[in-house]
């Protein structure tokens, strides 16, 4: 007997297209076979040899984060990770193009150079040297 093995995170979004599109460009993903076109309510990324990596789901309403201040928490995150603190600012401008919004900024810190952002949607994602 074996255990599960991990296939994809999936994000609830209001629009599956447009959120798709943001981390499809950001990490440089690309639409599993038939999902390229079209409104769907259900989305999938994946690396350039096939390996699933994030879903996207649509619902009607998604509250939006209130993290780290508020009722909403934000109850899963993703890290990303930059080889240094000039690639941190480089993606810093790619996330800001692309639609992000930066929620905390602690690039500055010696021990973990980090940024926190939301999405389209609003989730939080790290950007952090590691």
């Amino acid at each position: 007997m074996g255990t599960p093995a991990f296939r994809q995170v999936v994000l609830d979004c209001t629009d599956p297209r447009r959120l798709a599109e943001f981390y499809r460009h950001l990490l440089g993903l690309v639409y599993r076979p038939g999902d390229e076109e079209g409104d769907r309510d259900w989305l999938v990324l994946r690396t350039a040899d096939g390996i699933p990596q994030l879903a996207f789901q649509q619902v009607d309403r998604l509250p939006e984060v209130t993290w780290p201040d508020g009722a909403v928490p934000q109850q899963l995150h993703l890290d990303l990770t930059v080889p240094s603190v000039g690639e941190l600012d480089e993606q810093h401008r790619r996330v800001l193009r692309l639609g992000g919004r930066l929620l905390r900024d602690r690039s500055d810190d010696p021990e973990e150079p980090l940024r926190v952002y939301a999405d389209p949607a609003g989730h939080p994602f790290c950007v952090f040297v590691g």
